[in-house]
């Protein structure tokens, strides 16, 4: 009978959840407010009345969470887009992080009289951005293709950092012989180590994933989990990164061509919409609300130098070279959204006991959920007003959003995609290979058809997606 309950229960939340999710979209409010929001009103100062106080079982799921979110992240970058990125991405991933760290640090440290490492902590759980936050919004913006995939990026390479951060630094408070050396080495082995098994376990997913027979189709989602498990686990054995492994994992198998990456794509959306739900609602059932009343001021006055400050400063000392116009480094100044990542550490420092944890998660949870209301609800109109939006063509005869255009592909002897069938090319779902010639002729195109060297494909497309098969193309020419 009570395990009957436990069913419906869970049930019942999740079915909640997804409604809530449904009102969040339609009211323009981010999905961490309102899934924190409804764990809230679970718990014990709500309609609920639930108490939970298991601190670890919160940074577990927080964990498993964090990662499913990442490697999906991944799986729906492409390479080329990383590629375009890289630079100004790796330096808001590491130098970015550190001075967002330093300088919150300086700020919390003066609002709330805290000592200096535990002032340093509390900037180290809050530096990253969030990954689910921005890869969300950014599937549906026209913001500026090479801006959206700077802070694609840039959420997903800067979690290792913060918590090598947050790590190093409660080592430091609960360690006397610790030091800034000690900080400095685990930062790289951290990052090293990650990228290292993430690069390594990354090719030989792409191998079998290149190479997966239709026979096994069905376990392909089976493989792609084990393949995030793995990588995380491997990285977090060796003392590196599991978070910057299972990211670049995610990306290797996402840049894979096969016939099975969207499906993959769609079974992870899944599992990273389920991980959202799971995490924000246990973060909200684990605050107590009347308790944070007396930090609320202070820390909305933290966040909002966070974000009108210490991010903008962060931007322009991160990248002060390259083609970005003022507009542009202010646009990635205000879309800085913090998430996910700085409650799950938040969770570490109370598992730790650090003195004042209570406190520092309570300011924590603050700048998490003002950064998601001010920051996630604003950020395509401060986009518009900055002018950072892609325009679409005017010309309504051949570009309206939604109409249909065709795009050829010349097939090489050394493409990867020679040699496929048509159903294994990995298109997206409103793509098709509707025309195939070969020695000028035109042959018939079936999910059978074999494409060989030399051939002409032409790909029928909204040209709203246009960009997704420019993704594509470039996987086509890789070499597997």
């Amino acid at each position: 009978m009570e395990e009957s309950l436990l069913f419906v229960l869970i049930g019942g939340v999740l079915a909640i959840s997804v409604v809530v999710a449904l009102v969040a979209s339609h009211a323009g409010v981010p999905a961490l407010v309102a899934f924190l929001g409804f764990g809230m009103l679970l718990g014990v100062d709500g309609p609920g009345h639930i108490g939970f106080e298991d601190v670890e079982l919160a940074q577990f799921v927080g964990t498993i969470g964090l990662a499913a979110i990442l490697f999906e992240g991944g799986l729906s970058t492409s390479l080329r887009r990383l590629r375009e990125a890289a630079v100004p991405a790796a330096l808001l991933s590491t130098a970015g992080v550190a001075v967002t760290a330093i300088l919150t640090g300086f700020t919390a440290h003066y609002l709330f009289n805290l000592p200096w490492l535990e002032s340093m902590l509390l900037g180290s759980v809050v530096a990253s951005t969030d990954a689910a936050a921005v890869f969300a919004t950014f599937r549906t913006s026209h913001v500026r293709r090479r801006l959206a995939r700077i802070l694609e990026a840039e959420s997903g390479g800067n979690d290792p950092m913060a918590i090598a951060l947050t790590i190093g630094i409660i080592s430091w408070i609960q360690q006397p012989t610790y030091s800034l050396d000690n900080l400095i080495m685990l930062l790289i082995q951290q990052l090293g180590i990650g990228l290292l098994v993430g690069v390594l376990l990354g090719k030989l997913a792409m191998y079998v994933f290149a190479r997966l027979p239709h026979s096994i189709g069905a376990f392909a989602p089976v493989a792609s989990v084990a393949s995030a498990l793995l990588s995380f686990g491997a990285a977090e054995l060796g003392g590196g990164s599991g978070f910057l492994a299972v990211y670049i994992v995610g990306l290797a198998i996402g840049s894979t061509p096969s016939r099975y990456r969207g499906p993959l794509t769609m079974f992870h959306e899944g599992l990273a919409f389920l991980a959202q739900v799971a995490m924000f609602i246990i973060m909200g059932l684990f605050v107590v609300p009347h308790e944070l009343f007396d930090l609320a001021s202070l820390s909305i006055v933290l966040t909002l130098v966070l974000a009108m400050v210490i991010r903008p400063i962060a931007v322009w000392l991160s990248i002060p070279f390259g083609n970005f116009t003022h507009r542009e480094r202010a646009f990635l100044g205000w879309a800085g959204l913090r998430g996910s990542l700085p409650i799950v550490l938040g969770m570490y420092v109370l598992s730790a006991g650090v003195p004042h944890g209570q406190m520092i998660f309570n300011v924590v949870f603050f700048v998490v959920l003002v950064s998601a209301l001010v920051q996630g609800s604003t950020l395509n109109w401060v986009a518009a007003r900055l002018g950072v939006l892609d325009k679409l063509p005017h010309d309504k005869s051949t570009r309206q959003k939604d109409s249909l255009e065709k795009i050829y592909f010349q097939v090489a002897h050394q493409h990867s995609i020679a040699s496929a069938t048509v159903r294994e090319v990995g298109l997206p779902p409103r793509a098709h290979i509707i025309e195939i010639k070969r020695r000028s002729k035109q042959i018939e195109v079936t999910d059978d058809t074999v494409i060989r060297p030399r051939d002409r494909l032409c790909v029928e497309a909204p040209y709203s997606i246009h960009p997704e098969i420019e993704d594509v193309f470039m996987r086509w020419r890789r070499r597997v």
